[in-house]
């Protein structure tokens, strides 16, 4: 039986989490993505996002192996206040989290940072750069999101397996750090 490592991918509303968990699966992802309706017009902000119709309403979940002895579960939280009370089953025995900021709505990503933080669950934050947004430079996030000098900050792109798998990578070293256990080389 593998090893299975749990991680989180988390972010706001918009930010790229199901289009990132669809992007690493090796299996058909799991997403519980439902159309956005009138009804939610006075709940769901989508300044910034305009373009965006759906909306992930309990997780998406994908898989990767890394060899015969260990597999990596992705667990895509869902972005929006009322589905909150979903995160603690989310995250418990999560080896650590991925929290995509977009730029354009920086500050949504203020509650999964924060989540993170006081259950002190190790994490790092992918800026997901999205076409036409306006570009920062990684000092100027990190200032704007108060993150501790620790956290590693990466540029990244949801849509890309390759890119998405450097920031996985990130996580695990971090992680690694943290423990005091050897980070890989290479």
């Amino acid at each position: 039986m593998p090893l299975a490592l749990k991680i989180l991918i988390a972010g706001g509303f918009g930010a790229g989490k199901t289009t990132l968990v669809s992007a690493l699966s090796e299996v058909r992802p799991l997403q519980t993505e439902e159309v956005l309706t009138g009804a939610g017009l006075d709940t769901d902000d989508v300044s910034g996002v305009e373009q965006k119709s759906t909306t992930t309403v309990a997780m998406d979940f994908g898989r990767i192996t890394i060899n015969d002895d260990l597999q990596v579960y992705l667990f895509g939280t869902p972005g929006q206040d009322r589905f909150w009370f979903l995160w603690d089953e989310l995250a418990f025995g999560a080896l650590g989290a991925v929290v995509l900021a977009d730029t354009r709505r920086l500050a949504d990503c203020f509650p999964s940072i924060d989540y993170f933080e006081q259950r002190g669950i190790p994490f790092v934050v992918g800026v997901n750069c999205f076409e036409g947004s306006r570009r920062f430079g990684l000092e100027a996030v990190r200032d704007a999101l108060d993150l501790d000098p620790d956290v590693p900050l990466v540029l990244c792109d949801a849509r890309d397996r390759q890119s998405g798998k450097l920031v996985l990578i990130s996580l695990v070293e971090h992680v690694a750090r943290q423990r005091g256990e050897p980070v890989p080389v290479g």
